[in-house]
């Protein structure tokens, strides 16, 4: 196996790419892995509307013919050469498993394989076949951290010849990271609002990229923090419209549950106010929240703030079981926590 660790990846695709056939891309973060599988398509040459050329599959492809992977790696193209074959949703599916077993031991196939899956923890039955293989490029992808935030700042900015201020870098660094895709269009579309701009300012960034922020997190996890069905589903429509994926919201969902029950609990310990508390774990929050992340905190007892972690916690672990199904889980998870508070408060 040949690991490609983040930082590595642009010279892998430059100077080691050509050494492989078989790719596994991998991750939490679902818009870095597209990213990085979409990256290694095009050194394949592989014409996007030639059926010859590229063969797209999802994992569900495999379930009614198992054996279908194995031929299509290992056919002949009807008119000579080889082909692509880019499979998606895959996590530790048996049809998978069976095959990636005979390809990771034999010599490499006719054809390129590229697999692109979830967060497969270490041990897990794909990994285990995959990292042993001598002939198998692996591509982890895990949430950017700060350096690779500034990396991709500044190459996004440079495109348009855009300075950007210190402060102005800090506020935009707290707004991204979540999803390398979602990362890189709000860039972009700061980019875009501010061209012709000398230097952007934190103004310009919480003019564009808060309001993208509302619009992909905060707007919905308000709504479930307020027991607010009907705006909850005003913004996930505002989600799917933007293409931003839900399961994102649900991720956000979780950490902000997470960061009230951390402040309960500071609360209880030290015996402060809600107003207190938020002067101290609660100050990144942006202005405009916090009177209403201070009133989820006298609204919500430690009981039902567990109880819900729980059952966002599972339905994160759902998503990545069953990817395909990745939608209607998250949203049946934010709808099931926000009718409970709606019901306790009523």
């Amino acid at each position: 196996m040949a690991e490609v660790k983040s930082h590595e990846f642009d010279r892998f695709l430059k100077r080691g790419v050509e050494l492989y056939k078989i790719f596994l891309v991998y991750g939490p973060d679902r818009g870095l892995v597209s990213e990085r599988a979409a990256a290694i398509a095009k050194t394949s040459g592989a014409t996007p509307d030639d059926p010859f050329s590229l063969l797209k599959l999802d994992i569900g492809d495999l379930s009614s013919d198992p054996g279908r992977l194995l031929d299509e790696v290992n056919s002949l193209g009807l008119f000579g050469g080889s082909k692509l074959v880019w499979l998606k949703g895959a996590a530790n599916e048996k049809p998978l498993l069976d095959a990636m077993a005979i390809l990771a031991k034999d010599a490499a196939p006719a054809n390129m394989l590229i697999i692109e899956a979830g967060d497969l923890k270490k041990g897990s039955g794909l990994r285990k076949i995959v990292e042993p293989a001598k002939n198998v490029a692996v591509v982890p992808c895990y949430p950017d951290d700060a350096r690779a935030l500034q990396a991709l700042i500044d190459s996004e900015l440079e495109v348009e010849k855009l300075r950007i201020s210190p402060a102005a870098r800090v506020r935009l660094i707290e707004l991204l990271g979540g999803d390398r895709i979602a990362s890189r269009n709000e860039i972009r579309k700061l980019a875009l609002y501010c061209r012709g701009t000398d230097v952007i300012d934190e103004r310009h960034v919480d003019d564009i990229i808060g309001d993208a922020s509302s619009v992909s997190a905060d707007e919905a996890v308000d709504a479930v923090l307020t027991g607010d069905m009907p705006g909850l589903h005003r913004a996930i429509n505002k989600v799917v419209a933007s293409k931003t994926p839900v399961f994102l919201i649900l991720q956000s969902c979780l950490k902000q549950l997470q960061l009230l029950d951390l402040m309960k609990s500071e609360m209880a310990d030290k015996g402060l106010q809600a107003n207190q508390v938020m002067m101290t774990l609660g100050r990144h929050i942006h202005f405009k929240r916090k009177p209403l992340i201070e009133k989820a905190l006298r609204d919500w007892n430690a009981a039902a703030i567990s109880g819900d972690m729980e059952r966002l916690q599972a339905a994160v672990l759902a998503t990545r079981q069953r990817q395909v199904l990745e939608p209607s889980i998250a949203l049946q998870a934010l709808m099931a926590t926000t009718a409970g508070h709606a019901r306790r408060r009523a």
